[in-house]
């Protein structure tokens, strides 16, 4: 079956990129097909059938039909194409090896939320006038490139014509050497990392190493959701959950915020799940300018010139168990939460920054009071730091633990195909 690269934009005001990047990728050995994603219908812009995929063809797969596309509110028409545009993708997946958008603010968002709906490893580049600013809503848990256009994407010149044909070429090197990777032999696991709990996930990396296949995930806001998109996927099978630190951005104003949906995944799927507390002693953010002023009196640690880290006080904590024990009950697979009294983070320790007993025995009086605890959801204490050896220790045997309870309730449910 012939695959195609997408070459996507909005063809009443792009149509000049989008055909040189489409001759771009033909000289390169590379088939395409353009998909005009216009918000408004237009007529003039498909000579000679140079569009291959009309915008009102995407719109047709709107849940509610292309008048929801063209209803000439600019706003409602994006969400609503993109919405159309996720369903054809998600529609044609299996012809597609490669996608390239190109856009502004409004043609950055449509086409970059249809392109977290393509399975990750499908190559994705976004030539965007956005790319130099925060790329986190654009990119979200998945493979997505930005490139930024410098200068406007207003017609060809000589600037224009330079990227486009770098942006072409990125895709088509993708696209003509693909490389056939093994899909995992051995189960797949996912962990969370920061930088102050690396050493306790090398720790478990080595112990896990022999029997599973581990992802890291850098919690550094889509970290946490890139993991559970894979678990929703059903391409992890367990997750050690060591930190969760982006639940202190979300709910404090850090800038390495997880969304709201935080565990969620954990919750539909009741795969096996081991979480700790790992940097909840900290909330992230940018430079000293990016700091509100209600916390201009606090603690801080400027990690480096770009990020700088304010210690979460005690009453901070207590809210940060409360609203993981309320996540934690919605989950009936096997649960087990391990509270490090010793310490969160690397900065949470003897001599250290942010090392505060006071925050830790707050947060597990919050969980502690939010959680109901049953056979398959517990709470365990242990005195060790989290970097330490014992606790990492703790880890691997609560894992095991819960990898056998959820072994035991597979076998034991009638029907159920293991």
């Amino acid at each position: 079956m012939a695959k195609f690269v997408y070459v996507i934009g909005t063809a009443d005001t792009k149509l000049e990129e989008l055909l040189w990047l489409k001759s771009c990728l033909h000289a390169a050995g590379v088939d395409s097909h353009i998909i005009d994603v216009s918000t408004k219908p237009h007529n003039t812009t498909n000579k000679n059938n140079q569009i291959d995929i009309s915008s009102s063809q995407i719109a047709a797969y709107h849940p509610d039909g292309v008048d929801a596309v063209f209803c000439n509110v600019r706003g409602k028409s994006v969400t609503a194409m993109s919405v159309a545009l996720t369903r054809f993708l998600r529609s044609t997946a299996e012809d597609i090896s490669g996608l390239i958008g190109i856009g502004g603010s409004g043609g950055t968002a449509l086409i970059t939320a249809a392109m977290q709906a393509v399975p990750i490893g499908i190559p994705k580049l976004m030539v965007s006038t956005m790319a130099s600013g925060n790329v986190g809503g654009y990119v979200g848990g998945v493979d997505i490139a930005m490139l930024y256009t410098v200068t406007d994407l207003s017609g060809l010149n000589y600037l224009s014509r330079t990227i486009l044909t770098n942006a072409a070429n990125m895709i088509a090197g993708a696209v003509n050497n693909e490389v056939d990777i093994d899909r995992a032999q051995k189960p797949v696991l996912g962990l969370t990392m920061f930088g102050v709990t690396t050493p306790c996930i090398n720790q478990l990396i080595t112990s896990l190493n022999e029997q599973y296949d581990p992802l890291v995930f850098h919690a550094t806001g889509n970290g946490g959701s890139s993991m559970e998109r894979l678990v929703e996927n059903h391409e992890i099978i367990g997750v050690v959950d060591i930190t969760l630190t982006e639940v202190a951005d979300l709910l404090f104003g850090g800038v390495l915020a997880c969304p709201e949906t935080r565990l969620d995944s954990i919750a539909h799927t009741q795969i096996p799940w081991v979480g700790s507390a790992g940097a909840l002693d900290m909330i992230n953010f940018s430079g000293q300018d990016s700091i509100p002023e209600r916390y201009a009196q606090r603690l801080f640690v400027e990690h480096n010139a770009q990020v700088t880290l304010m210690r979460t006080t005690p009453e901070e904590n207590y809210q940060l168990g409360v609203w993981i024990g309320r996540k934690l009950n919605l989950c009936h697979g096997p649960v087990r939460f391990i509270i490090p009294e010793g310490g969160f983070s690397a900065l949470d320790a003897p001599g250290q920054p942010f090392y505060d007993p006071q925050a830790r025995l707050a947060f597990a009086d919050g969980l502690e009071s939010t959680v109901v605890q049953t056979a398959q959801r517990q709470i365990i204490k242990t005195p060790h730091h989290i970097n330490a050896p014992e606790f990492c220790s703790l880890v691997i045997e609560q894992f095991h633990s819960a990898m056998q309870q959820q072994t035991t309730a597979d076998h034991s449910t009638p029907g159920k195909t293991l």
